[in-house]
């Protein structure tokens, strides 16, 4: 639907000659909104710096379209019985950047020194905090590596291929100084790491060597075809500037955009609108410790005031789905019983607040202006409960206060939207906790409590989908909030730019072509 959307060209040349970056068909212009903050994978990391890093380096696995782990720099891999011990098998002649090639002792020795720094974000999955602790890395010989975990961990890989991970990227010695210091990536991606100019724009090269494997683009595995000479990430905070410098030409990518900036240029023909549903979630969510929300019927009489496709349609102009599963609708695990969603029944309203016993209590809905869908939302449920006799405010916050509001538990009604996460388990983490334990938890209810820990402790295949199914339904049955769409990773490029995609909220470069 959205993809298909296109728009005009004018002329407004700014960014190119603020720059000094010379135009030309091999080279790819985009917009970054800031300057990265370091360029180690996983270590002083924001997003901006992870969707440079997934460009660069690689890991052993990656995720996939579906949210499903894939191969990488790792051909294939077995799991012992007692799920302790991983042992992948490496591809042969892959090279890194300097023209070294991959060996599983450069791979030892790169989770090593990944795992030992102390600034590195992801030591808690691996530190036996949140995951299980790594015991110790083998390297039996230059394809094998293998490790052994303290305990089984059915999320390791998972883990090991999160994004602001790095992806676990592999990163040769020469990444580094003599003295141990951080020089710059020198990975083994379809990227160089070239030059960075800081505050001003990170220059990629194609790397020559590299061997694309897969039958086509598979999330940040499959084949990554670098099918232009060079890029240019040109630091453009401010959305008009960057929306008139796509105008003149001086930039072919804008990689994100919100659904109202992207609504306003769907129509033009030079341009080109993606949007596509990633793991985050656009929600209206309930207190269920409020006096008024605590009751079953009265969560269920605000979800059934709400027609949900209309919401959603209008609150993303015309870009989102509504999907009423944390299960994202791209994932593996979204199936029929993920469809099913509480439908709009304005003619059963009044038998339930009746049975909840309410009496005209006025719902505060909170939100912010920062993000227009959270704006969105707020306004179109406030129309549509008060149509149904539930009566209902808006509080307009600061984005941090309302954060705020959220993370100590101190709302009634709040359009929230949650950040991507790479698996449905991390969406269910996410909102599921007893609320004695953690002011954000959403859903306390020790029955998704288990559910949720169990997820965590089951490798992929049948027996997981079965507990998320059983997490939907018991969702449905509860209703502890109302789960709308996932959010939308939404982008604009030029006309002559071929396949460009924002995939998971990140800078996916390969594949894609200029035809000016």
């Amino acid at each position: 639907m959205s993809s298909k959307k296109r728009f005009l060209l004018s002329t407004l040349p700014v960014l190119g000659m603020l720059c000094g970056i010379p135009a030309a068909a091999e080279t790819l212009n985009v917009q970054i909104t800031a300057d990265i903050r370091s360029s180690r994978p996983g270590v002083n990391r924001d997003a901006l710096s992870d969707s440079v890093a997934l460009n660069v380096g690689e890991g052993l696995v990656a995720f996939g379209e579906r949210g499903q782990i894939v191969p990488m720099l790792a051909e294939d891999w077995t799991v012992s019985d007692d799920g302790r011990v991983y042992t992948f098998t490496l591809r042969e002649d892959r090279l890194f950047h300097n023209g070294a090639p991959l060996t599983a002792e450069i791979v030892k020795q790169s989770w090593e020194a990944l795992m030992a720094a102390p600034d590195f974000t992801c030591n808690i999955y691996f530190n036996g905090n949140r995951g299980s602790a790594v015991e110790r890395i083998e390297a039996p010989d230059a394809r094998t590596v293998i490790f052994t975990l303290a305990e089984p961990d059915a999320m390791f890989l998972k883990n090991s291929a999160q994004s602001l991970c790095g992806g676990m990227a592999i990163m040769h010695a020469d990444s580094f100084d003599g003295d141990g210091n951080w020089k710059g990536p020198v990975g083994t991606g379809p990227f160089v790491f070239d030059e960075w100019k800081r505050g001003q724009s990170i220059h990629l090269t194609k790397f020559a060597e590299y061997v694309p494997v897969g039958e086509g683009i598979d999330g940040y595995g499959g084949r990554k075809e670098v099918l232009v000479d060079d890029v240019n990430l040109i630091v453009t905070p401010d959305r008009a500037t960057a929306v008139a410098a796509l105008r003149s030409g001086d930039l072919d990518i804008v990689p994100y955009l919100s659904t109202s900036e992207a609504g306003e240029l769907t129509e033009n023909p030079n341009f080109q609108v993606h949007a596509a549903p990633h793991g985050g979630m656009i929600t209206l969510l309930m207190q269920t410790a409020d006096p008024v929300l605590s009751s079953t019927e009265m969560r269920h009489a605000i979800a059934k005031s709400l027609n949900i496709p209309e919401l959603v349609d209008v609150a993303t102009n015309g870009l989102g789905e509504a999907n009423a599963s944390l299960v994202p609708i791209g994932s593996v695990y979204h199936g029929e019983v993920q469809e099913r969603a509480i439908d709009y029944a304005p003619e059963e309203v009044s038998a339930l607040l009746k049975a909840a016993g309410y009496s005209g209590q006025e719902l505060v809905i909170q939100t912010n202006r920062r993000n227009p869908i959270n704006e969105n939302v707020a306004v179109i449920a406030q129309s549509m409960l008060q149509a149904q006799g539930i009566r209902a405010r808006i509080e307009v916050l600061e984005w941090a206060t309302q954060l705020d509001r959220f993370r100590n538990g101190n709302f009634q009604l709040s359009a929230f939207n949650y950040s991507n996460r790479s698996d449905p388990a991390l969406a269910y983490s996410a909102v599921v906790a007893s609320k004695e334990d953690r002011g954000s938890a959403i859903w306390d209810d020790p029955e998704a409590i288990e559910l949720v820990e169990k997820t965590f402790q089951t490798p992929d295949g049948e027996e997981r989908q079965a507990l998320f199914d059983a997490l939907h339904e018991l969702y449905l049955e509860q209703m502890p909030f109302v789960m709308l769409a996932n959010n939308l990773d939404v982008s604009v490029s030029a006309s002559y730019v071929q396949n460009y995609r924002t995939w998971n909220g990140f800078t996916r470069l390969w594949g894609v072509s200029l035809d000016r």
